[in-house]
């Protein structure tokens, strides 16, 4: 593939079969709808572009590529967690970063539930890392930084969510339990379903469409 001066970073973008030249929108051969080329947003202070990958023979990377692993613990997710919990997929998971980095909406987080070492083989840009060991082994400091990230409150134990952010949660996939156990954890602490957006897919769909990763 040609590079150019134009690619972001090769420390930052994971190639996933992703073409490293810069493309202007009108260039795209391979957009995100009929209705969107790519949609810029911030990661970790730098500006990044997600687009799917130009290159048209392109297949998964192997990060995101298998397909099998032991069921329990890694059993396939149903569609619905729970009531009021709304599952989204790659159009509406942009489209709420769009809002996040491009409109100034600071009442949305995209979030990462993965544990570091699967954040470190790639993310979706513009997305804000809380691993799920988090909220489940119940550190009363480390919750309390996570929540109040959220928008939440606390006062003498009880938590008030009457300011929190919408919370747009995946993990790598349909078969990954990450993501379900943050949103089952913030719902046993009161967060309002109605504020929690599941992205099942994961960073599996996200590679099997070309997606833009970062490190």
């Amino acid at each position: 593939m040609k590079k150019t001066n134009m690619m972001v970073s090769a420390a930052l973008v994971l190639a996933v079969g992703f073409s490293s030249t810069a493309f202007a929108s009108k260039d795209l051969k391979v957009k995100i709808n009929k209705k969107l080329s790519s949609v810029s947003v911030m990661h970790k202070g730098k500006s990044v572009t997600i687009k799917r990958d130009q290159n048209q023979k392109a297949t998964v990377i192997a990060d995101f590529a298998k397909t099998s692993r032991k069921c329990p613990p890694f059993c396939i997710q149903p569609s619905t967690l729970a009531p009021g919990i709304e599952t989204v997929a790659e159009v509406e998971v942009i489209g709420y970063l769009d809002r996040l980095h491009n409109k100034g909406d600071k009442s949305i987080l995209v979030i990462d539930s993965r544990t570091p070492n699967w954040v470190a083989k790639g993310t979706i840009p513009g997305s804000t890392s809380v691993p799920w060991t988090i909220l489940k082994n119940a550190d009363p400091i480390s919750v309390m930084d996570v929540m109040e990230k959220f928008g939440a409150s606390e006062n003498q134990g009880i938590w008030n969510f009457s300011n929190v952010k919408t919370l747009v949660l995946f993990c790598n996939g349909m078969w990954c339990g990450q993501s379900p156990n943050n949103i089952k954890q913030l719902l046993k602490m009161g967060y309002p379903a109605h504020k929690i957006k599941w992205y099942r897919g994961g960073m599996q769909n996200w590679a099997n469409l070309g997606l833009t990763m970062v490190k």
